[in-house]
């Protein structure tokens, strides 16, 4: 055994779990609900191992220089059962961090819970303002938005919202750029009336869905008593700024 691996220390599972059970307290004298913090901490252990499978996936693959083929082909069905496990592990560690079966029908749409809204704050704020500066839109408003938005999808599609808003974003930056510079904050445009939300950052998930999934998101607006104006008002922009 050389001595780099000898100074390996992997964490043991008392270690583990007490980091997790630290951590879950001092969220919980922050105030975070134990069940919340629970579901942000699964998420992170699902993404910690989907990114160990893909960095895998990308270079685990190949065996030493030199090997023989006989080596070789055992190395890479050695590095394709790791691989495939660790996708497995991944996918049942989502699985339970956001409380849905395996199976789970993509279109099933449950209710929508308060970790999967601030999850969609943290990820569309950051994202709105590399666009513009950040006006005030009543926060009851923000999350009723908000929940409609994610009502449009299952609980998965939920956990990698914010992916999917990032990569809305990236594609899209220059027409976004248009839009927000004529109807947005510092535009000619008055915050309120039919162009309200594009002062706003839900703006940015709502145009998401309008791209991805209109009708749905037309139906969760409907059932939510959203103001059917501001949907036409950035509908309305997002053409015009084509």
């Amino acid at each position: 055994m050389t001595a780099a691996r000898e100074e390996r220390l992997p964490l043991d599972a008392a270690s583990v779990d007490n980091a997790r059970t630290t951590l879950l307290q001092l969220l919980a004298r922050a105030g975070v609900y134990s069940g919340d913090a629970e579901e942000l901490i699964g998420l992170v252990e699902a993404g910690a191992l989907a990114g160990a499978h893909e960095a895998l996936a990308a270079a685990g693959r190949q065996a030493p220089p030199g090997s023989g083929e006989p080596y070789a082909a055992g190395w890479r069905d050695g590095s394709r059962a790791v691989t495939e496990g660790l996708a497995g592990l991944a996918d049942r560690a989502l699985a339970a961090a956001v409380d849905a079966d395996s199976a789970e029908d993509p279109e099933d749409r449950p209710r929508v819970g308060r970790m999967e809204v601030e999850r969609a704050k943290v990820a569309v704020v950051p994202l709105y303002l590399s666009f513009t500066e950040e006006s005030d839109l009543d926060p009851e408003v923000t999350e009723q938005v908000l929940a409609a938005v994610l009502r449009t999808m299952g609980v998965r599609r939920r956990a990698s919202y914010p992916g999917r808003l990032t990569a809305f974003a990236a594609e899209h930056r220059a027409h976004l750029e248009r839009l927000y510079a004529t109807y947005g904050p510092g535009s000619a445009i008055a915050i309120h009336g039919r162009y309200t939300l594009v002062h706003s950052p839900t703006s940015l998930a709502v145009l998401e869905r309008l791209a991805g999934r209109p009708a749905e998101l037309r139906d969760e607006w409907d059932a939510a008593e959203l103001p059917p104006a501001w949907l036409d008002g950035l509908t309305r922009a997002w053409d015009a700024t084509a």
